[in-house]
């Protein structure tokens, strides 16, 4: 009867993932088909394959814009969301993500530090800066990301859930408060480059900017699956974690370090996107029904990409010259999938610690 339920349960799984793969790439073709202009699939296939397509003006179009945008959504929304997973792990918190905990705030403040000291002069926000421009961006979002999870670390050896959430509240607004000081004294062009960035967007990521954003969210997303084990450890508590032989500060330590350049890259060259972080881990626990994070992690990723890539593809509103701002749609999505999550499990420690 155990093996029979284990085939059931691994059957189930592997539908779950057949079907949002499959999603997954439906959203993927959509982003490069929709847009202000539409663009036949077919099209599409001939430009990516390289067919007689490929010399049409959709060619610029496919490859100067949608596919790196698609593709930034495909990895945005995967370290995203594996960063909210690591928190809400770590600290056994179901709320825990970047943006509730503070640490998109942080990662502000650093991207905020290096456009006013090395920003172009001219109104793109990171168009113009270097190659070591674009890795100084992502160090310094990272460091301010690590920054606010090292203090939201020390706080959470200390205080409980909801003080905890309070605390992260008021790092975050602290952080802003400071961002706010530095932009009153910028200059007006990089002021409204800073507010169009901090509306989140996948589309101001070029192909040369990838190769700062790509080589981070790898390394980040390494650096989680190899705590996927002492992650494990860490739901039933510190003091199983221990006798099971698990290194509290280490992996501690290893994760906020992942968690800190998964959100600090995204953060850097994306914006401050909410909701994908603390929204798709839950979604995920309840769909499959269990929190070992060798089963998570592959479906968050690839969930967090499905849901980036949905919000993005709304934010451009199809057939129009208008662009949404990214953070809102998130918004308009995550929070009922919250709500929703809540209402069915009736308190937040089963939210979150199903199994």
């Amino acid at each position: 009867m155990v093996a029979g339920s284990r085939g059931k349960g691994w059957m189930r799984i592997s539908l779950w993932l057949a079907i949002i793969v499959l999603c997954l790439v439906f959203a993927f073709l959509a982003n490069l088909s929709f847009g202000s202009v539409r663009i036949p699939l077919n099209d599409v296939f001939q430009i990516l394959t390289g067919g007689e397509a490929s010399r049409t003006v959709y060619e610029k179009i496919i490859l100067g814009i949608r596919l790196p945008r698609a593709l930034t959504g495909i990895l945005a929304g995967s370290a995203l969301a594996l960063a909210g997973l690591q928190m809400q792990t770590i600290f056994r918190n179901p709320l825990a993500d970047p943006f509730v905990l503070g640490v998109n705030s942080g990662a502000s403040l650093g991207v905020a530090l290096v456009i006013l000291i090395i920003g172009p002069g001219s109104a793109a926000l990171l168009g113009g800066l270097s190659m070591f421009g674009n890795y100084s961006v992502v160090i310094a979002a990272s460091l301010g990301a690590a920054l606010v999870l090292t203090f939201i670390m020390i706080l959470s050896l200390r205080v409980d859930l909801m003080t905890l959430l309070i605390m992260g509240l008021m790092v975050g607004y602290a952080t802003s408060a400071i961002v706010s000081v530095l932009m009153f004294f910028a200059m007006p062009e990089r002021l409204q480059a800073f507010f169009s960035w901090t509306f989140g967007s996948f589309g101001s990521v070029t192909w040369s900017q990838m190769q700062a954003l790509v080589p981070a969210i790898i390394l980040g997303s390494l650096m989680s699956l190899v705590a996927t084990k002492s992650m494990n450890a860490f739901l039933l508590g510190e003091a199983y974690a221990t006798s099971m032989g698990v290194n509290i500060l280490f992996w501690r330590t290893w994760v906020l370090i992942s968690a800190s350049i998964l959100t600090g890259a995204v953060t850097g060259f994306c914006g401050p996107i909410g909701f994908i972080g603390v929204a798709v881990p839950h979604l995920c626990r309840s769909v499959l029904q269990t929190s070992d994070h060798r089963v998570l992690f592959p479906f968050v990723i690839i969930v967090g990409a499905l849901i980036a890539l949905f919000a993005d593809l709304i934010s451009q509103v199809p057939g129009s010259n208008v662009v949404l701002p990214l953070n809102a749609i998130t918004a308009i999505i995550g929070a009922p999938i919250i709500v929703w999550l809540l209402l069915r499990k009736r308190n937040l420690r089963q939210a979150f610690g199903e199994s």
